[in-house]
């Protein structure tokens, strides 16, 4: 199921309702028989109605990740860079400026030859309209200038040294000049244009489906071999997941309750998952809140959440407990082990009730707790309802609470509304997750940098908790001036002290990418042996696993 859904700082597919008559019997789609299948069926929930805004720049809208490119595809699971519609790239010798060579006869699917002016453009227009500047490369003074030099090469001008700002360029998607110049505002506006030069155009759209249709035209010759791609809507894991049992999905992303019985059983010649952990699950602390500015309140509140039953109950062991860290296991040699332990975020009464009385709360005979003026402490939890296995952990979370004395009620949301009270920071407590990079630096950027931001009621690309630290700055820029790693590792414990002595916000289990993968109509999915690419049909690059896989023939 999709966990990140803001389209262009990853792939935040927008999901919707069911109609199995509107998705299924399909001639050449999941569950058809003789000839070669060359329609492909996506099966995740995301909890919401598809827009059918195909704008790439709105906060929310339908995935165009397979339309437009991005200069580089890095593998965050590997670290791998492999030019896109670069070619390749060079630094100057102070490390602040960063020329890029374009991919010579790529064209936009309308024609239209794709040059140097279109990447110079994209950036452009993020500092043009800082609503776009997601990556915040602009507003953190990182970028001084962008420009074309001739018709193939970008010079990206920096005004300080920003190392890892290198992924955040080259992973841009970008954006045709020729039709995007004119519009007043890109954020805004409701566009039905698809012109990129990605493998797919969105090839139709309605509340209960979409589906991506081939580009003949596409840079990669041959290529893509899937001629369709079917994205029926889901609101909820239940549905979705009958329809994967059932053989009609291909590609499945999301949670199955044990799925080894319930869905590999019934082919496993051919059916297999693969969950890598990639980043985090957790609550977005809104610390702009009222007592919810207090790190021992914070503290208390790790230390009542009951993570190992979250993990096992609605997670059935899939996702392991997180550490408060923030550093998931693919990257443990990066924990602090020791700092961990010192703190000792285990479930734990006893602890979270020491920090609360220390914040001058107390316990009323009923066994919650108040607040210094004589108030019932009480907190709301949003969630996304449409996540069943999010709704399982909330609910655990909301008893382990209450356990500890501290009332928490669980608003569980349709997708629409979720996304917006969090993006917007209209909440007390919100179930969230970021997305992640080759390091645990990048989820934690996107967690706590304060550049990424925004007031209470506008919308925030990341860091929804408002989270702002000095201190946590200094670390994240440490990091990003330096590409040695010992140095990167030094900024990455700063910000994990950060983690266990303020608790900006609470990692509740290692978030995976769930992917699950039926060989019968298609093959060459990646695995755990050949991880060439995330294998989650939500994830940024999912363009890559459609570019790997081929039809079988019958």
């Amino acid at each position: 199921m999709t966990r990140l859904r803001l389209p262009r700082l990853a792939a935040g597919l927008a999901v919707a309702t069911l109609a199995l008559a509107a998705c299924g019997g399909q001639s050449g789609s999941g569950g058809g028989s003789g000839q070669q299948s060359t329609t492909l069926t996506v099966v995740n929930t995301s909890g919401s109605l598809w827009t059918c805004n195909y704008n790439p720049f709105a906060p929310t809208a339908v995935d165009t990740n397979l339309v437009y490119e991005p200069l580089y595809v890095i593998n965050d699971l590997t670290g791998q860079q492999d030019p896109w519609l670069a070619t390749s790239y060079e630094w100057s010798a102070d490390n602040k400026e960063l020329t890029l060579t374009l991919r010579d006869g790529v064209t936009w699917n309308d024609g239209k030859p794709f040059t140097a002016a279109d990447v110079a453009f994209t950036f452009n227009l993020e500092k043009k309209y800082p609503a776009l500047d997601t990556y915040a490369l602009w507003s953190d003074g990182v970028l001084s200038a962008v420009t074309a030099e001739g018709t193939d090469k970008v010079r990206f001008s920096f005004a300080r040294v920003s190392t890892s700002s290198f992924r955040y360029i080259v992973s841009t998607r970008i954006k045709p000049e020729h039709i995007w110049a004119s519009v007043t505002d890109p954020v805004k506006a409701n566009s039905k244009q698809t012109v990129g030069t990605g493998p797919y155009k969105i090839g139709s759209c309605s509340p209960q489906s979409i589906t991506y249709v081939k580009n003949p035209h596409y840079w990669q010759k041959g290529k893509p071999l899937v001629d369709k791609v079917l994205y029926p809507a889901f609101v909820d894991n239940e549905p979705a997941n009958r329809y994967l049992a059932q053989g009609k999905g291909d590609w499945g992303g999301q949670f199955v309750p044990n799925i080894e019985k319930y869905w590999v059983a019934k082919d496993p010649k051919h059916r297999r998952f693969w969950y890598p952990a990639v980043s985090n699950v957790g609550i977005a602390i809104n610390v702009t809140k009222p007592y919810l500015n207090d790190a021992r309140v914070r503290q208390a509140l790790a230390y009542a959440v009951d993570k190992e039953k979250v993990s096992t109950k609605a997670m059935y062991g899939y996702q392991k407990p997180a550490d408060q860290t923030g550093i998931v296991d693919t990257f443990k040699e990066w924990r602090d082990e020791e700092a961990s332990a010192k703190y000792g975020y285990t479930y734990d009464c006893a602890k979270a009730a020491a920090k609360l009385e220390e914040a001058g709360f107390t316990k009323g005979p009923d066994g919650m707790f108040r607040t210094p003026d004589g108030k019932e402490l009480k907190l709301e939890l949003i969630n996304n309802g449409g996540f069943t296995d999010w709704v399982g952990a909330v609910k655990i979370i909301g008893e382990s609470m209450k356990t500890c004395g501290i009332n928490l009620q669980v608003s569980n949301l349709n997708g629409n509304q979720f996304d917006s009270r969090r993006l917007k920071g209209q909440f007390d407590l919100s179930y969230d997750s970021q997305s992640a990079g080759p390091t645990p630096y990048f989820e934690l950027r996107n967690w706590l940098f304060s550049k990424l931001t925004m007031p209470i009621g506008q919308d925030a690309s990341a860091n929804h908790g408002r989270w702002k630290d000095a201190k946590t700055d200094e670390y994240i820029r440490a990091y990003d001036q330096t590409l040695d790693k010992s140095e990167q590792m030094a900024a990455v414990r700063g910000l994990q002290h950060i983690m266990l002595e303020q608790v900006p916000f609470i990692p509740v289990t290692q978030n995976v990418s769930w992917s699950q993968m039926d060989s019968t109509r298609f093959t060459g999915w990646p695995s755990e042996s050949n991880p060439y690419a995330n294998p989650a049909p939500y994830s940024a690059n999912w363009e890559v696993v459609l570019l790997h896989l081929k039809p079988v023939s019958k």
